[in-house]
């Protein structure tokens, strides 16, 4: 608790001394010195989104024309990588710029402004530096938005459901599919875009900050049949298991993967295709919305002067490693698209392959547009990167689940180390499943000693509960 009170005074000075910041930039800029270029931006938070899309080729046979035409445009990120495996942690460190493991906000359960309650959010820092700042749909962890942060917000709209539920007759309604009779203009994300399409056609007097949250593929996947229909079930290609693969992983790993008994389930009713089968027509449902508001931006004059930003919160398990959702410390949760397009810096159809975290956005937006730096994020800019994706590059990309539970993603090597002491430790280049866990292997003794360097060097207690998560 002390530790907790000594970060919240640290983290108010910090903010005071942003503010003043962020007030002598705006003098500076409203006296005609500032030459900074400012920059509009659109910033697309995808739900579940795991890299089953073309850019990432996670799935063969994927059909994500507009997502893929976001990369011919910009850069990949082809290692890009969570702070967290749940859509409230990973969602603040985002959009806080603070750690999971500095803030304690580690699940989904947790509200997170209570205990940080100074932390400086991303559209507050945009708003306060003169920018129209909007947000739509689901941003921030929907029980969770603070609206205080946003000075236009457009929330979620309640999604099409079908009418007799489950489909898949679990007891858990949320872990259901099936193909819908309905149009898209029914469905949530479509109505998010639409309000999207909106802002971008108004008049802008100043630059404009949007951010954008489309919630499939998170589940329940119902979506328009014509989804479905590109992915017939004879085709479905489901991933690559080994029955052995949990036995040479520590208990607390068989915990994460084991929480709900989806994969059992799953197996028992012959569901896997299906399900593959669901999870590809939302993905594709979704790229069709990304492709709307795509489109309203190139017919619109920001278009040569507005930075794009796509990303999702967290991977997703379709069946590897014997799990279904997020919650784990594997590669399936934790990788994430990542694609942006910044005019003039960003080459088209350009790649990187250095590992780098979705903490790294905030600052990384802070200096592309020319705002005071914020003291308080803990992750670094990736503006280096997106001028040179080749540059020398030796950041590790850190994840969290839970208490004293991170994973230290290097271009090479996946190491957990979990809050008992046992670890994982997969090597990328001869095993991209993550099947053989050397972790115990002598031989990589000074691999995992250079890998926990990395590890966060606090560990703050758990943020409260609210209910159960």
């Amino acid at each position: 608790m002390r530790r907790l009170s000594s970060f919240l005074r640290f983290n108010t000075l910090l903010r005071a001394t942003a503010c003043c910041i962020l007030l002598s930039a705006s003098i500076v800029s409203a006296s005609g010195q500032d030459s900074v270029r400012r920059f509009n931006v659109v910033m697309i938070i995808v739900d579940d989104l795991n890299d089953w899309v073309g850019p990432l080729g996670g799935y063969p046979g994927i059909k994500t024309p507009n997502i893929d035409r976001l990369a011919r445009q910009g850069l990949t990120f082809r290692k890009a990588y969570c702070s967290a495996p749940a859509c409230n942690p990973s969602r603040t460190s985002l959009l806080t710029g603070i750690r999971p493991s500095t803030s304690g906000v580690y699940h989904n359960k947790q509200p997170w402004r209570p205990v940080i309650p100074e932390a400086l959010t991303l559209p507050e820092h945009f708003d306060r530096s003169d920018y129209n700042v909007a947000g739509i749909g689901k941003i921030f962890h929907i029980p969770y938005n603070d609206l205080n942060v946003w000075p236009r917000f457009v929330p979620l709209p309640r999604d099409r459901e079908p009418a007799r539920k489950p489909v898949t007759g679990k007891a858990d309604d949320s872990f259901d599919w099936a193909p819908m009779p309905d149009g898209d203009e029914v469905f949530s994300d479509y109505k998010v875009v639409e309000s999207g399409i909106r802002f971008l056609n108004e008049r802008h007097d100043r630059p404009f900050f949007l951010a954008v949250g489309v919630y499939k593929p998170h589940l329940p996947w119902y979506v328009p049949k014509k989804y479905f229909d590109l992915y017939p079930l004879d085709g479905v290609t489901i991933p690559s298991t080994r029955e052995d693969d949990l036995e040479d992983v520590p208990p607390q790993g068989l915990l994460m993967a084991r929480t709900r008994g989806d994969h059992e389930f799953i197996l028992e009713k012959k569901l896997w295709p299906s399900a593959v089968q669901a999870y590809c027509a939302s993905i594709s449902f979704v790229d069709a919305q990304i492709g709307r508001l795509l489109d309203a931006l190139e017919k619109s004059p920001h278009r040569e002067n507005t930075i794009v930003m796509l990303l999702s919160d967290h991977g997703w398990h379709l069946g590897e490693k014997m799990h279904w959702r997020k919650f784990t410390l594997w590669e399936e949760s934790t990788r994430v698209p990542l694609i942006a397009i910044v005019p003039g810096l960003t080459k088209p159809g350009s790649v990187c392959d250095r590992t780098v975290s979705l903490l790294d956005i905030y600052p990384t937006l802070v200096e592309l547009c020319g705002l005071s730096p914020n003291p308080a994020l803990e992750g670094v800019s990736l503006v280096p990167l997106l001028k040179d994706p080749a540059k020398t590059w030796h950041r590790p990309a850190v994840t969290t689940n839970g208490l004293g539970n991170h994973a230290v993603r290097s271009g090479r090597w996946r190491y957990i180390q979990y809050s008992d002491g046992t670890e994982e430790l997969y090597d990328h280049e001869s095993d991209p499943r993550e099947w053989h866990n050397v972790a115990t292997f002598p031989a990589y003794r000074s691999v995992k000693e250079a890998l926990r360097k990395w590890l966060p060097p606090t560990n703050a207690a758990n943020a409260p509960f609210e209910g159960k998560d």
